[in-house]
């Protein structure tokens, strides 16, 4: 568990997490498939079922991020590259959590983490250049817009997204 603030919690992801995540998604799902293409193949609880088992299956850490004792969302590492000590972290956050800071000092606390625990070298944030509010995370904590991925992710209803890679390095980084 990671104590971010007094209103603000991570827990490691465990199956016991499967049933928030699935209905959270589901009820804001016309909100939250707009920028996240995997809700619209999130059809049925054994969906989330699936995602949740096969992060707990690698060496990912992701977290449920609760606010005042109430799941609002995920946020952790992925595609972490051991050997050349690099990882990326993704979040999501439910709607009604938003503009509270939630994730950017949720973020923060994950940056320390990879670089004094996991002892990372590079941390990368990958977002949709249209997609402003989740830019706003990396750009606030002082990551450095490296360029962009064109056509890098598939959204929904078929259509491509430019996406924008941006990185920060320990040697970097202002505690």
């Amino acid at each position: 568990m990671i104590k971010v603030s007094e209103e603000i919690v991570l827990n490691p992801l465990s199956v016991d997490d499967i049933f928030r995540i699935f209905n959270t998604l589901n009820e804001q799902r016309e909100y939250m498939r707009e920028w996240l293409p995997f809700v619209d193949t999130t059809h049925v609880v054994e969906d989330t079922a699936d995602f949740v088992n096969h992060v707990l299956q690698t060496t990912d850490k992701q977290f449920t991020i609760f606010y005042q004792d109430k799941f609002v969302g995920l946020v952790g590492f992925k595609d972490t590259d051991w050997s050349n000590k690099k990882t990326e972290i993704g979040y999501w956050l439910s709607q009604h959590a938003q503009g509270k800071g939630i994730i950017i000092r949720s973020v923060k606390e994950l940056i320390q983490y990879a670089f004094d625990e996991m002892d990372m070298n590079r941390i990368q944030i990958k977002v949709a250049e249209g997609n402003h509010k989740s830019r706003r995370i990396p750009e606030k904590i002082g990551f450095q817009n490296e360029g962009i991925e064109r056509d890098g992710e598939l959204l929904v209803d078929n259509i491509y997204t430019d996406i924008v890679v941006y990185s920060l390095l320990k040697r970097e980084y202002n505690k």
